[in-house]
Order: structure tokens, then sequence, then C-alpha cells
């Protein structure tokens, strides 16, 4: 692959995580859909908040946890997304430019705060997630900074963007870009209930815009409404150049073309909290991929680097995922 300035230029939301322990119970009792991810306003996000108990604060958000994870494995990356001029905004700004990702985003000054998303772990490391989109929903076209684009490898986007009509149609500029470059465009698929939301659009985008498609299992067979994984692996074949699917415990499968390349997750991996366990999947994918491994390879870096997140509380890496990966993979 031609060396660019970027790996990877990701397009998300910026959100500053709440992390907290829960039970089935209090999900129960508060009407949540356990491992889903709802949107909420602000007014129920506070509700909700003085009712949880001890929580953690860090940076989150879905394509901002890859960047910060291809960061973390020597990999070039930037970010785009808005946050306000508030304090959690600063913090969020500070978390992933001292990772050493470039974040041109300017800040608002007006309107709504800074997203959060509350994080509840149940005991057996799901997580039901309740986001406030706050200022991510002032992301648009004009956020889309062309060279930046142009200087990246891939463009990637979460498919939990595609719930504010402008984040639609700035990434919709940043795919064409991208396209008229000679760049790659790559969607994570984000969760059931969003592939709910967007079906026909995300199948269009699969089919039309996109090259690399993050999914998980339940993603990809809500997708193309069928029953079972294998049903889903012939219906995506041909509608992308590469599809990286997840499956748990059960490891990944790459699709290319005719390919179907099937890789064992990471043996004895510790589960505690599974959220980011996707984002860095795509990660250790791309971050292979754009440095010239081969499928398989670039999958089992994604099972390492995912395998390390799931293992602790939070959506970002503990220790160095370049270190990791050599010891990993000697």
């Amino acid at each position: 692959m031609v060396k660019t300035k970027y790996d990877v230029l990701g397009i998300g939301n910026a959100i500053v995580d709440i992390l907290v322990h829960t039970d089935d119970r209090f999900l129960t009792a508060e009407n949540l859909t356990k491992g889903a991810m709802t949107l909420v306003d602000e007014e129920t996000a506070n509700a909700l908040y003085e009712k949880i108990g001890p929580a953690v604060e860090c940076s989150g958000g879905s394509a901002a946890n890859t960047i910060a994870a291809l960061a973390s494995l020597g990999g070039k990356g930037a970010f785009v997304g808005t946050v306000h001029d508030d304090q959690l905004g600063k913090v969020f700004r500070h978390d992933i430019k001292a990772l050493g990702v470039d974040f041109n985003t300017a800040p608002t000054s007006s309107g709504l705060p800074t997203a959060t998303c509350m994080v509840l772990v149940s005991e057996d490391g799901e997580r039901t997630m309740q986001t406030f989109l706050g200022a991510c929903g002032g992301l648009g076209p004009d956020d889309i900074i062309e060279d930046d684009v142009k200087a990246a490898s891939v463009t990637y986007m979460e498919g939990y963007l595609w719930d504010p009509e402008n984040a639609k149609k700035a990434f919709l500029k940043a795919a064409g870009i991208a396209a008229q470059a000679g760049r790659l465009v790559s969607l994570s698929l984000s969760d059931p209930f969003c592939v709910e939301r967007h079906r026909l659009e995300f199948l269009d985008l699969a089919e039309n815009h996109v090259d690399i498609l993050f999914a998980n299992e339940d993603e990809i067979m809500s997708l193309y409404q069928v029953n079972s994984f294998d049903a889903a692996v012939a219906a995506v074949r041909g509608h992308c150049k590469i599809a990286a699917l997840t499956r748990g415990d059960k490891g990944s499968v790459i699709v290319s073309g005719d390919d179907v390349h099937e890789i064992n997750a990471e043996p004895d991996a510790l589960v505690v909290d599974t959220t980011g366990a996707g984002d860095a999947y795509a990660a250790g994918f791309l971050y292979g991929f754009t440095h010239d491994q081969d499928l398989p390879t670039a999958a089992r870096i994604g099972g390492v680097a995912s395998a390390e997140v799931i293992s602790h509380m939070g959506a970002r890496p503990d220790v160095s995922l370049k270190q990791l990966l050599t010891e990993k993979m000697s």
C-alpha cells in the first residue's frame, strides 16, 4: 500500500464515557435494554446519572477508540468529531492529542455540551449504553478537511454517526473525496439496533461506497435479515472488497471475494468489560492492513488488540499495544 501521512482518518462521535458496574436488576428497574446503545436526551442522561453508583470518566466514542488503539499500535491516525468548549470537551481533546493523534476539528462555543455515554457494565461483561450525543450533532460537511482525507490510506466511520443528518452528509463528502483520491473507505456497523434503524442505507453503503466493512455476528445477520452467520457471509460476499466479521470467543472471519479466512480468538482472553472490543479489533485490522500484512495476519492483530481491551474496564488500551503485539506475534 502507498505510504500516506495517515494510516487511518476516523470520523465519529466525540464522547466522554462514564463507566459504572451494574447488574441485571438495575437494568430491569430502569427499563434498559441490556447490550444495546440507546440515544437519550440531556434530561434523561442527567436523571440516570443521579441513580448510578461510583463511576469512572474517560474519553470514548467508537471511531475515536479505534484511532486511539491504532496509535497505541504505532499507527498514524487523525480524528474528526465535535466537542463543546467545556471541561469534558477539553478532556477529550487532551486525551486524543496526547496519543499523537491529529484532531483538527474546532470546538463549538454555543449549543449543547460535549457528548456523554453512560456505559453500564453487567457482571458478565456485557455493556448497556445510554448516549447523549450533545455537541456531536454539530458535526457537518464543513468539518471535513479535504487534504486530511486525501492524506489517509483509509477513511473510517462508525455506524453510530448515521443518526444525525449533518454527520451523514459529512461522511458521504469524505467518502467521495477518498474515492476520487484512490483511497479506501471503511464502515463499522456499530450495533444491531443501529443497523435496524438504517438498514437500507447501510446496504447501499456496503455495496456502493465501502471497501472495508466491520461488523459482529449479530450486526451482519441483522443487516441481511438472515437467521444464520453462514447466510450472512454468503450475502456480504461481493458487496464490498473486504468484510471483517467478529464472533466473540469464536474469533473472526474475513471475507474477500471468493476467499474466506477464519481466525481463532486469542486463547484464555479475560472478559471484564466488552466495551470497545469491536473498536480495538478494527484498529488492529486496519493497522495490519495499512502496513502490508495479509488479511489473516491483520485479523490476528485485531484479535490481540481486542483481547487486551476487554480484559479491563474502559474502551481504550491499558498497555502499549505495540509492545504487546511484539510479544504475541514473535
